[in-house]
């Protein structure tokens, strides 16, 4: 006998509702509905993507045919969305970045565990096959002791919109866009002990940060960069190359995913998962299956925080100065 569908409202329907919805409808046991500011955006999207129309967030998270909701809209909006969602007994599945800051996610943790429902937090590139691949090769000593890695995440994006507005994003590129790679970063398997930022451009009150670099020092003595930016351009729109050194070899790799070449203990030239390049398929098979279950996903709320609390204080380090360690 087949387990019931899982009925996912989805909330806002921008560019992370659409990438979400494509992902959904590679997998088996679930049916997506919609819900907007706009209802005949709502619409549209329901008819174009297959699924169901609400005509506000209210009603979708009121509705009885709705078993949990995905919070795609601006981050501003994200902890009144989901605080309301669990008290309509609702779990939660929040983009990135969840919250504004780490005390709104502890208090949406607090809220989850009063209902009993889970809060999820929807980080792609946790499950990216390339990341994967990274973790492997690391764990496996392929480059002998790790000394540094170069994460090159330049590109041109227009901050238009709801992202050029502060007050909706709650931070700049790096807020918006780069904590992805600040969690790519903080999962190569070493802990991040401390970090330290630079943000260029930023020169007013109101202004928002569109390039930025983040340095990260690992519990095992290895330095991280992370290079972010909106307004880079780069080849093929994003054709970016970095790098892992390790005392005894090193690994050169398209940072989107597309091949991870290794020379040193290991010599392999590798395409680890084309198919699902962006870690959105198996993000959200992870998530059907712990939220069929109640339970946490393998990324789970403890690390989306830590991920936020370094965001924060990579912020505070290029805003205050210094180094913030843990």
């Amino acid at each position: 006998m087949s387990e019931p569908r899982l009925r996912l409202a989805v909330l806002g329907c921008g560019q992370a509702a659409r990438l979400a919805a494509r992902a959904l409808r590679e997998l088996r046991g679930v049916s997506c509905a919609y819900a907007s500011r706009e209802p005949e955006r709502a619409a549209r999207f329901g008819r174009k993507l297959g699924g169901r129309a609400f005509g506000s967030y209210e009603e979708a998270l009121a509705s009885p045919d709705v078993d949990a909701v995905l919070v795609a809209t601006p981050p501003a909006s994200h902890f009144e969305l989901a605080r309301r969602a669990l008290e309509c007994g609702k779990s939660v599945v929040l983009e990135k970045p969840p919250t504004l800051d780490t005390g709104e996610l502890d208090a949406l943790g607090t809220a989850a565990r009063r209902a009993g429902r889970p809060v999820m937090v929807a980080e792609n590139h946790f499950y990216k096959p390339v990341a994967r691949a990274l973790r492997e090769l690391i764990g496996k000593g392929a480059v002998g002791e790790l000394l540094f890695v170069h994460v090159n995440a330049l590109k041109a994006q227009p901050a238009a919109g709801w992202r050029s507005d502060p007050e909706l994003t709650g931070g700049g590129a790096l807020f918006e866009g780069g904590i992805h790679w600040v969690d790519f970063l903080a999962n190569l398997g070493p802990r991040v002990e401390s970090v330290e930022g630079f943000l260029t451009g930023v020169n007013g009150k109101g202004c928002i940060d569109r390039s930025g670099l983040a340095v990260f020092r690992y519990s095992t003595g290895a330095i991280g960069t992370l290079s972010y930016s909106w307004e880079t351009a780069s080849a093929l729109r994003g054709l970016r190359l970095s790098r892992v050194y390790g005392r005894e070899g090193s690994i050169a790799f398209e940072s989107n995913g597309l091949f991870v070449a290794t020379w040193g203990r290991v010599r392999r030239l590798a395409f680890p998962g084309l198919l699902d390049i962006s870690g959105r398929r198996a993000m959200w098979s992870d998530f059907i299956a712990a939220l069929r279950t109640n339970q946490e996903p393998q990324y789970s709320l403890a690390l989306a925080r830590r991920d936020l609390e370094l965001v924060e204080a990579i912020y505070a380090s290029a805003t205050q100065g210094g180094r913030r360690t843990w």
